[in-house]
């Protein structure tokens, strides 16, 4: 008898003493993830590309800070031509993100990032070469597309190639897009330091045409290898039903070697991508973070481009400064208090969380707005230093607080199935406030001058109501788990 059972015996022991994890159900897929990728896999050169297409996105945002002048004074622009190239970037990010939220639940997170890297490259080019306002306005309008539809793949990839808890977990790894999107503006910073250097004066009017179409160069590197690296997402393919194909990109991306039990397979029943999930995001649970997550946006957006955007124009113009030192002060003030901020907060936020942080920033940029707004108009060297410790103060504020977190709230708020609509909601939100403080901000200042802080400290303090009001904290919470126990009781 025991024979007879020998062989029935190794057959059994073969399949029990695999050392392989098993996969039985999507929620094993995130389990594998967010217990952390092997050592030398392919996950953080996913986390690199994702946040390469992050840079592209702030740098083609800021790239015009410097160039509007010289455009409106090439093409000859009244007021209502300049607002118009200026803002056409973000009509194209508002309607882009609202899109490239829905196909990046709809047909994954790795066809759309294919796909979108192209606008920036085609974008870049035709700028750089337009003839006249319209077509640099339709080019920017293009780019802005890009833009729109890039953030939400960007965090998804974020999200879902990183660790649950401890140093470098998911909250962290969102957050690095405030850093790097503060590494893109100083970038364009230098760039134009550069260009003002070497260019000779009858050629200076190259030197926007140069600026926007450096966009084209980085595009084409994250084109050129994000086909051997890039691979969807593993929890997005597994909620698909696909738990075969999320098994391979756990091997080739994630460095472990999973497999699939078809003998006990738990039957999937995922939540598919329509644009009614647009609609789930105010319904049950997620109606308060989705409050919270757009306040959040709409609040560091406004404040942010009000003060970064025009840091050229508070600097030149209040301050009495030449075109050189705007150029380096701005450069400066990035990258010693925005960046350095986005910085601490990534190595911060798995011990303390975003609630806190956030706090902190807004508690910080609303004490520099209203410090602005009481120096006025700087007229000794003593309130010269003053303002700009206080523009200081509040780029701090931007990277510890909401400049990280917004995008942590936006993209951790939500499980798998609705994490691409989720940002992509956020996203155009925050877009129209950003179109709405681009043209606000000049009105205001030069009607209000330095007065026009006191508009601008409204936005922080509604987001320190917000976060008073909804103590939601994502860092560390296992979101995708809720996409598992809604597909068990249906």
């Amino acid at each position: 008898m025991s024979v007879s059972l020998a062989p029935e015996r190794a057959a059994a022991g073969a399949v029990t003493d695999d050392p392989r994890p098993v996969i039985k159900s999507a929620a094993d897929v995130s389990r594998l993830v967010n217990s952390g990728a092997a050592i030398g896999s392919d996950a953080r050169v996913v986390v690199a590309i994702a946040l390469g297409g992050i840079f592209l996105d702030a740098y083609d945002l800021g790239a015009l800070a410097f160039g509007m002048k010289d455009i409106a004074r090439e093409f000859s622009l009244t007021p209502t031509g300049s607002g118009f190239v200026a803002a056409a970037i973000t009509f194209g990010a508002i309607i882009g993100a609202f899109l490239g939220g829905y196909l990046t639940d709809k047909v994954g997170r790795y066809r759309v990032f294919m796909a979108d890297m192209f606008f920036f490259v085609v974008a870049a080019i035709a700028c750089a070469l337009a003839p006249n306002a319209w077509v640099l306005g339709g080019a920017r309008f293009v780019m802005g597309l890009g833009v729109g539809i890039d953030l939400p793949v960007a965090m998804a990839f974020l999200a879902e190639f990183s660790r649950l808890q401890g140093r470098g977990n998911k909250a962290a790894r969102v957050a690095m897009w405030c850093p790097v999107w503060y590494a893109a503006i100083s970038v364009s910073y230098l760039l134009v330091l550069g260009l003002y250097a070497v260019l000779p004066e009858h050629n200076a009017g190259w030197l926007w045409r140069l600026i926007l179409g450096f966009g084209a160069v980085p595009a084409i590197a994250i084109i050129a290898i994000r086909s051997r690296y890039m691979s969807e997402s593993p929890v997005w393919a597994a909620n698909q039903g696909d738990l075969k194909g999320a098994a391979a990109i756990l091997k080739r991306s994630y460095g472990i070697d999973a497999r699939v039990d078809e003998t006990t397979v738990a039957p999937i029943k995922a939540r598919r991508a329509t644009w009614s999930n647009y609609g789930a995001l105010l319904r049950g649970v997620y109606l308060r973070r989705t409050v919270l997550a757009t306040v959040i946006a709409i609040a560091s957006s406004f404040a942010y481009n009000a003060v970064a955007f025009g840091l050229p124009v508070i600097i030149s113009s209040f301050l009495a400064q030449s075109m050189l030192t705007t150029i380096l002060a701005s450069l400066a003030l990035n990258l010693c208090f925005a960046f350095a901020g986005g910085l601490f907060s990534v190595r911060t936020v798995p011990k303390y969380g975003a609630w806190k942080l956030s706090v902190v920033g807004y508690a910080f940029q609303l004490g520099a707005l209203v410090g602005l707004a009481i120096v006025g108009k700087p007229s000794t060297g003593a309130e010269v230093v003053i303002a700009i410790a206080f523009l200081a103060a509040f780029l701090l504020g931007q990277g510890v607080g909401p400049g990280s977190h917004s995008m942590t709230f936006a993209s951790l708020s939500y499980p798998t199935s609705l994490r691409g609509v989720g940002v992509g909601f956020n996203q155009t939100l925050m877009r129209a406030s950003s179109t709405v403080s681009l043209f606000l901000f000049p009105v205001l200042s030069a009607a209000l001058g330095t007065k026009v802080f006191w508009i601008i400290a409204a936005a922080p303090l509604a987001g320190l109501v917000a976060l008073l009001a909804v103590r939601w904290e994502p860092s560390g919470y296992d979101v995708d788990a809720e996409d598992f126990a809604a597909q068990q009781t249906r």
